[in-house]
């Protein structure tokens, strides 16, 4: 075996999972469906300055990390230069062993650069100028990055009001990894959020609907469905903190619309009300249109409200919350499948105290129509890692079927983050080659090679229908 760290059997621990992994998983495209990539990017096909500009920028999971060991944000976030921000990401790296941040920068590094060094103080600086040379000869854009790992399809997330300029570039344009995008409505259910009626001016704009009613705003919201669906959207996404279920009647939600869009304070019941329907009014068209709908559920965002104000959103201030979830879920899901009108359905928890609810809701409402119409999704933000991974891994085989599952996606702001799915990919094929060793399953490679191709890839491309 290679004394490298990153190695060919890297987290394989025997024969069995070496052979799923090489023969069955490892040369399979990737199908990423949720990240946030900036589409410009990949449609002006970036090139990066260096790799701080690449990889450290924006990359919020890094930020905690360096700010956990000391360091100054001026380093982080401020004005220090690229190179000496890279520095101190090489500082923080030894100091992050058993973080999935330890994996990924090396895995990262080996697999966009062929550099199997330690990052450290000490190689950090021939890191900085073998990275530099490969990032400005041309071969590292972010096109080329994508097809690098052997990306097939990626999909970006877009609000409503985006024009989608950069795909329709995209789709004319001969490149020959698929950029999808995904449909985020979450400031428009947000009614208590600040801003709101801001909002909803620029959603009227683009929408070319004045929105003055409640009925006004779901002709808007049609037309950008609409507008998104022919420009080959099919994906939805929700980051929000629980799901919303609330009694309501019309004549309530058109009366706290217009109260909100006058200006006036609206109650905590009131938002909830609203936000149930606007909800359940979104499901029911996506079901219209044959989307698919991804809900990620439960994270507590912009807890620190000092560095909030300094930095905004998305800067690594967000931790898992512990909002209850199965109630008011079922009772969703139960009322958009009563109506036939639930459509194929993604649920991401970020408290893993939620596993075995999700894990056991989703059996709830796959009616047969569709293989996996229901998916528990893989293991998010806080849970992308080994343990969570294979909890996720585990849950989902001992109360659904894992053969079923469609398998990673990055969710990520970074071209440098699709290691992921390999690191995915190992994990899972390690942990079916421990059980196939120990005789918890049978030596059947064939057959068990095809379930770990599905749930790497097949599955996927079926369910996306790409």
């Amino acid at each position: 075996m290679s004394n490298k760290f990153i190695h060919d059997n890297f987290l394989l621990e025997n024969k069995y999972a070496e052979e799923l992994f090489h023969n069955y998983s490892k040369n399979q495209p990737i199908i990423d469906y949720h990240n946030h990539l900036p589409p410009q990017q990949i449609a002006e096909d970036k090139t990066f300055a260096n790799i701080t500009d690449v990889w450290i920028n924006g990359d919020h999971y890094k930020w905690r990390a360096m700010r956990t060991l000391g360091i100054n944000e001026r380093f982080i976030t401020g004005d220090a230069s690229d190179k000496d921000k890279f520095l101190s990401w090489a500082k923080t790296v030894p100091y992050a062993m058993r973080n999935p941040l330890y994996h990924w920068t090396h895995l990262e590094l080996a697999r966009y650069f062929d550099i199997y060094d330690l990052l450290n103080e000490k190689s950090a600086e021939k890191i900085w100028e073998e990275t530099q040379d490969k990032l400005t000869s041309g071969d590292y854009s972010c096109r080329k990055l994508l097809q690098k790992v052997n990306a097939e399809y990626v999909c970006t997330t877009e609000d409503p009001i985006d024009n989608l300029q950069y795909h329709q570039q995209l789709a004319k344009s001969d490149y020959n990894v698929k950029v999808g995008t995904a449909f985020r409505p979450d400031k428009v259910i947000l009614i208590d959020a600040d801003g709101y009626n801001l909002y909803l001016d620029t959603l009227a704009e683009a929408s070319e609907v004045t929105i003055n009613s409640y009925d006004d705003l779901l002709t808007s919201l049609r037309k950008r469905i609409e507008y998104f669906n022919a420009n080959g959207c099919r994906i939805c996404d929700y980051g929000l903190a629980q799901i919303y279920f609330e009694n309501y009647t019309e004549s309530e939600i058109k009366s706290i619309f217009a109260k909100k869009r006058e200006g006036n304070t609206i109650s905590s019941e009131e938002a909830l009300k609203f936000k149930s329907a606007i909800l359940l009014f979104l499901c029911e068209t996506y079901h219209e249109f044959g989307w698919v709908q991804q809900f990620h559920i439960g994270a507590l965002r912009n807890n620190n409200a000092r560095m909030h104000r300094l930095l905004g959103p998305d800067t690594g201030w967000d931790s898992i919350g512990d909002y209850p979830q199965a109630q008011n879920l079922s009772a969703f899901l139960n009322a958009l499948d009563s109506k036939d009108k639930l459509t194929k359905t993604i649920i991401y928890n970020l408290n893993p105290a939620d596993n075995e609810v999700m894990a056991t809701m989703i059996g709830n409402f796959n009616d047969g129509s569709v293989k996996g119409k229901v998916q528990w999704g893989s293991g998010w933000w806080f849970q992308d890692q080994k343990e969570g991974m294979t909890k996720q891994l585990n849950t989902l085989s001992n109360m659904s079927l894992i053969s079923c599952f469609i398998g990673m996606l990055t969710d990520s702001r970074s071209f440098l983050s699709f290691p992921r799915h390999e690191y995915f990919r190992r994990i899972l094929c390690n942990l079916i080659g421990d059980e196939i060793k120990r005789g918890e399953l049978p030596n059947e490679m064939e057959w068990i090679g095809k379930i770990v191709s599905d749930i790497s890839y097949n599955n996927a491309k079926e369910y996306f229908k790409i």
